[in-house]
């Protein structure tokens, strides 16, 4: 039975390309995941987020008039997962204040700087002693 645009069906990633996986459906029919529809969150690489051969739950975005057929796995998610991630031994956090915001970028500026320093002076090193 072919599958119809809204639907959420399990398939199997066949093949994967930088700008997305392809994933055969149940009806034998092949359809593309674009990376942005891969992940809720960035995805850069996609081989670090998903491997041939993975069962995947998508859903199905669009039929166009030749027969492709876009796909979604973020979209196929439950809702509940939208907005908090779930692990078994993590609670969703409450929102960070503005303070709390404010001490946690000045904290991760402060170690970028000091990591950047250490940087030019390890190379500033490295040339002196040849």
């Amino acid at each position: 039975m072919p599958v119809q645009v809204g639907e959420i069906v399990e398939g199997k990633v066949s093949d994967i390309m930088d700008y997305g996986v392809f994933v055969k459906l149940p009806d034998n029919k092949s359809g593309l995941v674009h990376i942005s529809e891969v992940s809720r969150e960035f995805v850069e690489n996609i081989h670090d987020v998903i491997k041939v051969g993975d069962v995947v739950k998508v859903k199905v975005l669009a039929i166009d008039e030749k027969g492709k057929i876009s796909l979604s796995i973020k979209k196929a998610l439950p809702k509940e997962e939208k907005h908090f991630r779930h692990t078994e031994n993590k609670k969703p956090q409450e929102p960070l204040t503005l303070d709390d915001m404010l001490t946690k970028f000045l904290k991760d500026s402060d170690e970028r700087q000091l990591d950047l320093k250490r940087n030019i002076e390890g190379k500033r090193g490295a040339s002196r002693r040849r």
